[in-house]
């Protein structure tokens, strides 16, 4: 990364952890949800835009985090036990999810990973005694971190802020190793890939895992910011939103999750103020972004470079 884009980023961090500072209640809890999604969709887009498998189950390990950690929290378990346990049942399941990659692929594996999704759905809607069913585990606390509650707005913003870092920077760096080469191998052309003896099979399984375990990570956070759980937010539609979010912001690129999540994230509440027209005029978005930017929104460089070169 050269300097430039070094000083743009870091400008841009520091914008939005003053940019809460200036908002009302609501704003700086909009911005905690982007923290909070942005994490699941980091994930899906490894899953995605890396290793090349298709998946609509993302919000099933949202969820799958979110339970434990409304169940975890309320017994009194520490932030930094519900953090790893959420992440080690999600990386396990997605590793158990991953096999059905291994003989399926494109739109088969999508539609076997929204069936997981509606299958943890329809669970947590009616184990009732686990999960609460449709009238949800209510009263989840916030947690307090060496003794310091995060119970305020600007306190749980800034602790999962950081924590969207810290995760960045584990993913920047795995996907810089060996390992992350590997997945685009994979993503490019698998027979190459196994000629230069790669392990199809565990990268595949690897991908799906550390992707589950960066949304089962999310949903902790998402359940103690709004301290209410029940299904209907895990729905597999949910799912779609997500990949939506990989897709429009650019799969595969590393930087396309943040733009992505703000597209489907805070551009619908911007749009609130058209009242009914809000949904129409951002569906209307998202399909021109399609049409004309099939790559993302940071593929737009590269066409302006492509153009430059034509003329």
């Amino acid at each position: 990364m050269n300097r430039t884009r070094t000083f743009g980023l870091v400008a841009a961090l520091i914008a939005f952890a003053v940019l809460p500072n200036f908002l009302k209640s609501y704003g700086v809890y909009l911005m905690t949800l982007f923290c909070v999604y942005l994490m699941a969709i980091f994930g899906l887009n490894l899953t995605v835009g890396y290793a090349g498998q298709m998946s609509l189950g993302q919000a099933a390990f949202l969820g799958i985090g979110a339970y434990q950690a409304a169940i975890f929290l309320k017994l009194g378990w520490p932030i930094f036990i519900v953090l790893p346990v959420a992440g080690i049942v999600c990386f396990i399941v997605g590793l158990i999810l991953g096999f059905p990659a291994l003989r399926v692929q494109h739109h088969y594996l999508a539609f076997a990973t929204l069936g997981f999704n509606i299958l943890v759905y329809l669970v947590m809607r009616n184990e009732e005694k686990v999960t609460g069913g449709t009238f949800g585990i209510p009263g989840i606390p916030r947690p307090s971190l060496f003794g310091y509650s995060l119970d305020g707005a600007l306190p749980f913003f800034y602790f999962t802020f950081l924590s969207v870092v810290v995760l960045a920077l584990f993913l920047w760096w795995l996907l810089r190793s060996p390992w992350g080469r590997a997945f685009a191998a994979l993503r490019d052309n698998p027979m190459r890939a196994t000629s230069l003896g790669i392990n199809i099979t565990a990268y595949t399984l690897l991908a799906f895992a550390i992707g589950a375990a960066c949304a089962g990570v999310g949903g902790v956070y998402y359940a103690a910011l709004v301290q209410f759980i029940e299904p209907a937010p895990f729905h597999f539609s949910a799912s779609l939103t997500m990949l939506l979010a990989v897709i429009v912001g650019g799969s595969g690129r590393f930087f396309g999750p943040v733009l992505g999540t703000i597209i489907v994230v805070l551009l619908p509440e911007w749009l609130r103020f058209m009242q009914n027209w809000y949904l129409a005029v951002f569906g209307f978005a998202v399909v021109a972004l399609m049409i004309w930017l099939p790559g993302g929104l940071l593929s737009i460089p590269e066409r302006l470079r492509w153009k430059g070169a034509a003329k």
